[in-house]
């Protein structure tokens, strides 16, 4: 193709399955305890020791992808003659899309006669991916660079991102509940079920007791809004933070629930970036359905 197709790291799809699909992509960055690392997708430090090592009190940051990076990231294909269709990380939770554009604009002067198109997901993790992925395919189908640029942004409310959590300790650390709401929820066994609202932002909804209720109503919610409900024929991703025994729950649940899938639920790890403000114990649900609104 005369252009190629990029994302952040934080789409949360494995490095494989990145470049099954010839989908390149950037790193962000995290510390753990002080020591800085780029997040790789966990070949730096696997997920299952990241994880425990929070669990341990282990004292995570995150930075997001710089402009000087982005260019150094960008140019070498500007160098082969392709033109770019990046998309970013959500603007309703971090502000590298800025940095992506700032990039862009200092690459367009040096190669006027290339394109570069840096657009916002409006999403995460794997919900990220899910869009990344069905852009390739569209690509694929012989899209130009234009085409495919217009479609991502026509299309990316489309992708539902709902989500839980067992474990809201990391929750407080982050400031998005109180340590009270916390202590009690804990003591009910609350699960908040949360999503992705039209702003790219995560949103809390619900306030389910029991992780077994939580499990089946976040299965109820893409019932509810996946495209053509119980006959839903588009791929399902799950996420997950160290907590595969509950994301494979959820995935037995969408395969029986929905027999037409195209293929099996595909469950992978939240990355060290997100992960480092959820915790462990977050599962996320990915399928494509009606425009989300709110």
């Amino acid at each position: 193709m005369s252009y190629i197709i990029s994302c952040c790291s934080t789409a949360d799809l494995s490095k494989e399955h990145f470049e099954s699909r010839d989908i390149h992509y950037v790193c962000f960055h995290y510390a753990i305890d002080g020591v800085e690392y780029p997040d790789d997708l966990g070949e730096s430090i696997p997920f299952d020791e990241f994880y425990e090592r929070m669990k341990n009190g282990a004292d995570t940051r995150t930075a997001q992808v710089n402009v000087a990076e982005y260019v150094d990231f960008f140019t070498p294909f500007l160098e082969e003659g392709k033109d770019i269709v990046h998309v970013s990380l959500s603007s309703g939770i971090s502000g590298t899309i800025n940095a992506a554009r700032n990039a862009a604009a200092i690459l367009r002067e040096r190669y006027p006669e290339r394109k570069i198109h840096v657009i916002d997901s409006l999403g995460a993790s794997s919900g990220y991916g899910l869009l990344m992925d069905t852009a390739a395919t569209m690509r694929d189908k012989g899209m130009d660079v234009d085409e495919l640029a217009a479609w991502i942004s026509e299309n990316r409310l489309k992708v539902h991102h709902w989500f839980f959590s067992t474990d809201l300790s990391f929750f407080v650390k982050g400031g998005r509940i109180s340590k009270t709401a916390a202590v009690f929820g804990g003591l009910l066994e609350i699960c908040p079920l949360m999503n992705m609202d039209n702003l790219g932002r995560l949103i809390p909804r619900f306030k389910i007791r029991t992780k077994k209720k939580v499990i089946r109503e976040i299965v109820n919610k893409m019932e509810e809004n996946a495209e053509d409900g119980l006959n839903y024929h588009g791929k399902c991703y799950i996420s997950m933070s160290a907590c595969y025994e509950d994301a494979r729950a959820v995935a037995d649940l969408v395969e029986a629930r929905f027999p037409k899938l195209d293929g099996k639920v595909i469950i992978n790890n939240i990355g060290t970036t997100i992960g480092s403000h959820t915790g462990p114990g977050t599962v996320a649900l990915f399928f494509w359905g009606s425009e989300r609104v709110n």
